[in-house]
């Protein structure tokens, strides 16, 4: 993990409460993760603590290799942190906007101008460049402050809820925006409360509750942790009976239920199963019922979206 994020058992207490409560992850390079929790899990604290804002009282967090308490001036090169609430100078335009951060990072004034005509292009900005930045709408708000958050080319992109408060297109632009990134070879660690953001474009997700990391790894992985067996959908022309299909015979399959069909006029018959077996054994049951001539419709696996995946690993369980 020496490229990528390593937070090693960090612990943080306000007065009596734990806001984070040992809590180890690693980030790879060049992945997007998304950090999903409750208001109050402790998602903000964390961040901070990733950026070196705030000192935890136990643990250790590295990124790229680099300890953040240790040397947190080499930190904040590496990283580009954008907070949850946008601060703005409104009375600034928005190239100067850019510059004044460009010059914060000791920018060559020359070189940052067409450092800033790049970042308002790739932010979709370009013309509004002479505009102030107050009369910005909260979508183009974001996009500058994710702007301003690249400009001087950080390798690990640090987000706290980059997506909040913004309509459905607005949404849209800045998940494209974090897709685009993580494609020029960014690492992005962004928190949100918008699920479907979160399962749209992310390679992992970790949940947090209560200060505690409940549940990470991608979904597939988080999916199999909620459920012993796989549910399999499959749709015939005809009944399935334990005389006539090879199914009931196969290792690794239980529970098989019919599933009514409403209005259904040409004999299809919709069944589900648990199976526990792997990838390669799942593609050998279809294979099985092909090779016996049984005359399948349809074949695939049920699988839980984040929502339900939050659900069950917070405290609000789905039945």
């Amino acid at each position: 993990m020496e490229t990528g994020i390593e937070i090693q058992n960090i612990s943080k207490r306000y007065s009596t409460r734990i806001a984070v409560d040992g809590l180890s992850l690693n980030i790879r390079e060049g992945e997007i993760f998304g950090f999903v929790g409750p208001n109050g899990a402790g998602k903000t604290t964390t961040i901070r603590m990733l950026c070196g804002l705030l000192k935890p009282d136990l643990g250790e967090v590295y990124i790229g290799g680099i300890s953040v308490q240790r040397h947190p001036r080499e930190i904040k090169r590496l990283i580009g942190y954008m907070p949850d609430e946008f601060g703005v100078y409104p009375d600034l335009l928005t190239w100067e906007y850019l510059d004044f951060f460009a010059a914060c990072y000791g920018q060559n004034p020359i070189e940052r101008a067409g450092q800033i005509d790049n970042l308002l292009e790739l932010v979709d900005l370009q013309h509004r460049k002479f505009d102030q930045v107050d009369k910005l709408s909260r979508g183009m708000k974001q996009r500058l402050s994710l702007a301003r958050v690249l400009m001087h080319d950080p390798q690990f992109l640090i987000l706290d809820e980059p997506a909040s408060g913004l309509d459905p297109r607005a949404r849209i632009e800045i998940r494209e925006l974090l897709l685009e990134l993580a494609a020029m070879g960014k690492s992005v660690f962004f928190s949100s409360h918008i699920l479907a953001d979160v399962a749209e474009i992310c390679d992992r997700v970790g949940i947090i509750e209560a200060g505690k990391l409940v549940s990470a790894g991608r979904l597939e992985e988080m999916q199999l942790q909620l459920h012993q067996s796989r549910k399999i959908n499959l749709i015939l022309l005809g009944d399935l009976s334990p005389g006539n299909q090879p199914l009931f015979d196969i290792k690794g399959v239980s529970t098989i239920e019919e599933v009514p069909i409403k209005e259904n006029k040409d004999g299809r018959k919709h069944y589900r199963f648990s199976f526990t077996g792997n990838d390669m054994a799942l593609s050998d049951i279809l294979s099985t019922l092909i090779n016996n001539n049984i005359p399948v419709l349809h074949f695939s696996e049920e699988k839980s979206d984040l929502e339900e995946i939050f659900l069950r690993a917070t405290k609000g369980q789905v039945t």
